[in-house]
C-alpha cells in the first residue's frame, strides 16, 4: 500500500474506522437487503473514506473541496440511510450509538477541512 499523507488525518482514520462499523451493522440485516440498503450504507461510507484520499492527493484547494465536500454528502446518505433501517427495523437507535459519535466527529472534521480549502 502507498504511505500517502492523507493515512495520517485523523478525518481519514475515523473515517475507515466508520467502514468496519457500518460492515459490524449491516452483517445482522436481512439477508434479503444484501443488494439493497445493506449494499447503499457500504457504499456510502467507503466511499467517504476515498474521496478524502482522493481529495488530499488532489494539487488545488478548489480541488480538495470538492472531493471533501462528496465525502460530506456520502456521510449525510449514511445518516438518513441509517434513519431508514430504523424505521424498517433492522437496528434501533441506541444500537448506534457509536456510529453516531464517529459520524458527529466526521462530520465536523470534513467542515473543517473543507473551510480551509477555501
Amino acid at each position: 500500500m502507498l504511505n500517502l499523507n492523507h493515512k495520517n488525518l485523523d478525518v481519514w482514520k475515523i473515517s475507515v474506522e466508520l467502514v468496519a462499523d457500518i460492515y459490524e451493522l449491516t452483517e445482522k440485516f436481512p439477508k434479503t437487503e444484501i443488494f439493497g440498503l445493506s449494499n447503499q450504507l457500504r457504499r456510502a461510507s467507503v466511499s467517504i473514506t476515498s474521496n478524502i484520499g482522493e481529495g488530499s492527493a488532489r494539487p488545488t484547494l478548489p480541488d480538495r473541496k470538492k472531493f471533501y465536500n462528496t465525502a460530506r454528502s456520502s456521510l449525510v446518505e449514511i445518516d438518513s440511510q441509517l434513519e431508514i433501517a430504523v424505521r424498517l427495523k433492522f437496528t434501533a437507535y441506541n444500537q448506534l450509538t457509536e456510529i453516531d459519535e464517529k459520524m458527529n466527529e466526521l462530520f465536523a472534521k470534513l467542515t473543517n477541512l473543507i473551510n480551509k480549502s477555501k
